[in-house]
């Protein structure tokens, strides 16, 4: 059994190399779940071997020659050598002999590029993309990904096989698109990103308001995806809006995990190299587009800017968050973006202003079922003094939402409305 020290080794290299192992092996064999098995055949040759022998000084490599010998070996057993042995210097590509070491160095950028690409799919459901990018991608195990969507280990198991075999099925071939075909393959992989750091920064159910691990796993997919594709503005404005927004992350609960709202934080304790980091990656974007009105990331990390250069929450320049949320609506049209639109309309014209464009949600089919919903119009009805009302639209918003600190949350401000408990 490895100690402790060798294990919390492999497992930093593992998250570290798993995604260029996987990738460099889906372009030899040409087969992601093929590819996937021979990475985890090297990882378990790893645990067996490197206790004793010590890890290598080029422990990527060393697992690359570990998964190819063990393609090699595989190919031999189907087939005689005599026959295959020139496919698989063909497939392999990189050596006059298959049993030479095989150098994936020089493709390494497009391949793990080509993995995220290919993990992110259109042909898989939103779910399926999340959890084969952070299985693939991030070097998660299929029980982390389980733990963090609070699903059982073989419900989340089955969902990354079928995944696979979706993928398998529609022969989606190992590539970054090109053309006419690059801009929503792209949406979609920044889609899958922002999907899990969002699961992350409000967790959509159990005892926990966030779950950091996911959001800081997002922002490492979102920094490798703007190193592999740093023309992209936004790449960069994706990874400026999660790291402004994790700056907070110190701040966002209390003592006893408890909720604290933006405009309630302590900003002392936001990450300030975090921020500085954001604002730079924010830069880049807008640099490189011409404009901070560029696109859908770079429009929401500009607003998550305007609250980070804000020491204090009356610093706060509503009127320009309303103005970037008006853009953002009218590129990419949303009612959750309209929500958030009125929110910020309370702050710069009134509540009075803003319950206008609230109740103008309320028939919308998708509104009817989220939370925020109901809880803005409390927010809105408790600042005009229609504390019945607010009381109210808190506690419908506690009973439909799934997460234990935010229904806590909410069941106290309608405590406070109806005058049974103190405000905080």
């Amino acid at each position: 059994m490895p100690d402790r020290a060798t294990l919390r080794t492999i497992e930093a290299v593992w998250r570290i190399e798993s995604a260029r192992l996987i990738a460099g092996l889906a372009r030899a064999v040409g087969d992601i779940g093929l590819a996937e098995d021979l990475a985890q055949d090297a990882l378990v040759a790893a645990l067996e071997q490197w206790p004793s022998s010590g890890v290598p000084d080029n422990p990527g490599a060393w697992l690359t020659t570990v998964a190819r010998r063990r393609y090699v070996d595989g190919v031999r057993r189907q087939v005689s050598f005599e026959r295959r042995v020139a496919e698989i210097g063909a497939v392999l590509a990189e050596a006059e002999n298959p049993l030479d070491e095989i150098e994936f160095d020089v493709h390494l950028e497009d391949d793990v590029l080509r993995l995220i690409f290919t993990a992110c799919h259109p042909v898989l459901s939103r779910d399926a993309r999340v959890a084969l990018t952070l299985k693939l991608v991030g070097g998660l195990s299929t029980e982390q990904i389980a733990r963090a969507f609070l699903v059982s280990v073989p419900t989340m198991a089955a969902r990354v096989t079928r995944a696979k075999k979706a993928l398998a099925d529609a022969r989606v071939p190992f590539e970054v698109p090109v053309g006419a075909e690059l801009a929503p393959r792209l949406a979609s992989v920044l889609e899958v990103v922002y999907l899990i750091f969002n699961e992350g920064y409000v967790a959509t159910s159990g005892a926990s308001w966030m779950r950091t691990e996911l959001c800081e796993e997002a922002m490492r997919l979102g920094r490798m995806l703007a190193a592999l594709a740093p023309d992209e503005p936004e790449a960069h404005g994706l990874i400026a809006l999660m790291e402004i927004q994790a700056s907070r992350i110190p701040a966002r609960t209390g003592r006893d995990g408890e909720l604290i709202t933006l405009l309630d934080q302590d900003r002392s304790r936001w990450n300030r190299l975090l921020i500085t980091r954001g604002l730079a990656a924010l830069a880049t974007a807008t640099s490189l587009s011409g404009s901070e009105v560029s696109g859908p990331y770079v429009i929401q990390a500009a607003l998550a800017a305007c609250h980070a250069r804000a020491l204090v929450a009356s610093d706060t320049d509503w009127t320009r968050i309303v103005t970037l949320y008006r853009i953002l609506g009218a590129l990419a049209p949303s009612p959750v973006i309209e929500l958030n639109r009125a929110v910020a309309v309370s702050m710069a014209d009134g509540p009075a202003a803003a319950l206008t464009i609230v109740d103008g949600l309320a028939g919308d089919a998708v509104m009817q079922r989220y939370h925020l919903l109901p809880a803005v119009r409390g927010d809105l009805f408790s600042r005009l003094g229609r504390h019945a009302e607010a009381r109210a639209e808190f506690e419908r918003a506690a009973a439909m939402t799934a997460n234990d600190r935010e229904r806590a949350h909410l069941l106290h401000r309608a405590a406070v409305s109806a005058g049974q408990a103190p405000r905080a």
